[in-house]
């Protein structure tokens, strides 16, 4: 078996997200629900700052409960603007609670998270038979219309890049390098 990991993984920061859980199949709502709100955070940041700021952003957000979150106040939200474990931006916190409450209308909707994302790629993993780096894509028709209806459903800081990088780490794409162990 090959020890090569994906290039982009070769920041020891990065090695454990890497070699358990990016690109792993996910199907439990609560999850989709912490990657959503871990991918929305990043937007405009690096995945590293994120990583690092993980465990703070488990306790912030209620261990990624969506049902508390989506009852957060605007006490809440002054009180996370003053933690320094997560990203301090309004914006960002109001939209995880804001998505919090969408999250659990398409669970209402659809039974699941899980059975409404997946449906986006036909219930399987896309791979994408990455062979560099350079052909991993920030986007694709798949994660255009999810983010086109995840905006639609009032789902803030979902672009399709986001949604793409979400797809990713949840496996409903398979972007590791084929000669990746991963792969």
């Amino acid at each position: 078996m090959s020890n090569y990991r994906c290039q982009w993984a070769e920041n020891p920061i990065f090695h454990d997200y890497h070699d358990t859980e990016w690109g792993v199949p996910v199907h439990d709502d609560k999850k989709q629900f912490e990657f959503l709100i871990l991918e929305s955070a990043q937007a405009g940041l690096s995945w590293s700052t994120i990583l690092k700021k993980r465990e703070g952003y488990k306790k912030a957000f209620a261990n990624f409960d969506p049902v508390k979150v989506a009852k957060f106040t605007q006490k809440d939200v002054e009180k996370l603007l003053l933690n320094p474990e997560i990203i301090r931006n309004r914006l960002k916190v109001n939209a995880a609670i804001n998505n919090a409450q969408r999250f659990l209308e398409i669970q209402k909707e659809f039974g699941s998270f899980d059975k409404y994302i997946w449906g986006f790629v036909g219930g399987k993993t896309i791979d994408n038979k990455i062979k560099s780096m350079s052909e991993i894509k920030a986007t694709s028709k798949e994660s255009d219309a999810l983010s086109k209806d995840l905006i639609k459903r009032g789902f803030k800081f979902v672009g399709s890049t986001i949604i793409y990088a979400h797809m990713q780490a949840v496996g409903m794409v398979n972007d590791h390098e084929v000669k990746c162990y991963r792969h």
